[in-house]
């Protein structure tokens, strides 16, 4: 089992003609995904890259059975990009673009409330479940597979844990970048979640950074339930300046249980393994899993 990606994911491309779309598609392709199409309004019946496009996700959906898609779109476009996936059936849905405007979101996130749909994003690397499929703009090379899942506010974060746990001699189950803007599809909790209860997956690296109550949210949720699975946490920001935004959109200090320092704390009182720096990340996975037992 893996978590929302693999290799029978069928995958379209929305944004799919345009420069991004194109070679993030073309890479996602050369890993192995299956890539079965992609959507660019007025270029259906056309093909790219080998593959049909489609003027609507609808119609992709028909014709290719896609249940996934990833999203390039411009961000005054996105937010009804991610609302016409919903509408057409998609079940996993990847939006990478940035700069969606915050009413626009709020308006796509209630759209897709009800209608079985998982969001990743926007403003997020994607998913990777190495050796199966990469759904996102990840450098594939850097994932190997394994059992310990990783879920992240930060792209490049990402990279630098699956870097991590790769060098500690251990390897990835599946990788959730779930995005730094204000209002994303999937908050830490609920990811965390996902891997919690995914049984080829032994262990989690959560990271987060300044700004908004997601990490406290999931530490909660990993206290109550009674610390199943050993997790390893990091929190970007350390040295901001009070009150500063820090790259993400949501990366701001809005009260004291924002701060790094704050959070560090609620993880650690949570149970969860935290480290000051990035570059401890996959020694202090191997030491949890020592103390736990498992033989990753």
């Amino acid at each position: 089992m893996s978590v929302l990606v693999n290799k029978d994911s069928k995958v379209i491309v929305q944004g799919f003609t345009g420069s991004e779309g194109s070679f993030h598609a073309h890479q996602m392709i050369e890993y192995g995904t299956d890539v079965v199409g992609g959507v660019t309004p007025g270029k259906g019946g056309t093909y790219h890259l080998d593959l049909p496009v489609f003027n609507t996700v609808e119609e992709a959906v028909t014709k290719t059975g896609a249940d996934v898609s990833i999203i390039f779109v411009p961000p005054a476009f996105a937010a009804d990009a991610i609302m016409e996936a919903a509408q057409a059936g998609i079940k996993v849905i990847v939006c990478i673009t940035e700069g969606i405007p915050v009413k626009d979101m709020v308006a796509a996130k209630h759209y897709i409330k009800d209608r079985n749909v998982t969001l990743i994003g926007p403003n997020c690397p994607g998913v990777i479940t190495p050796g199966e499929a990469k759904v996102g703009i990840m450098p594939g090379f850097v994932f190997k597979s394994g059992r310990i899942g990783i879920v992240s506010k930060s792209g490049t974060l990402t990279y630098e844990a699956a870097d991590q746990i790769v060098k500690a001699g251990l390897g990835i189950s599946t990788a959730i970048g779930i995005g730094g803007d204000p209002i994303i599809g999937t908050p830490t909790k609920e990811a965390v979640e996902m891997l919690m209860n995914d049984p080829e997956t032994d262990a989690i690296v959560m990271i987060g950074e300044i700004g908004g109550n997601y990490e406290a949210v999931a530490s909660k949720y990993i206290r109550e339930t009674g610390n199943q699975k050993p997790v390893v946490g990091f929190i970007a920001g350390q040295t901001a300046p009070a009150g500063r935004r820090m790259g993400h959109a949501g990366a701001i200090v809005g009260g004291a249980d924002d701060t790094a320092a704050a959070k560090m704390k609620i993880m650690r009182e949570s149970g969860i393994h935290v480290v000051e720096s990035p570059a401890e990340i996959g020694d202090a996975m191997v030491k949890a899993l020592q103390e736990a037992g498992i033989n990753a």
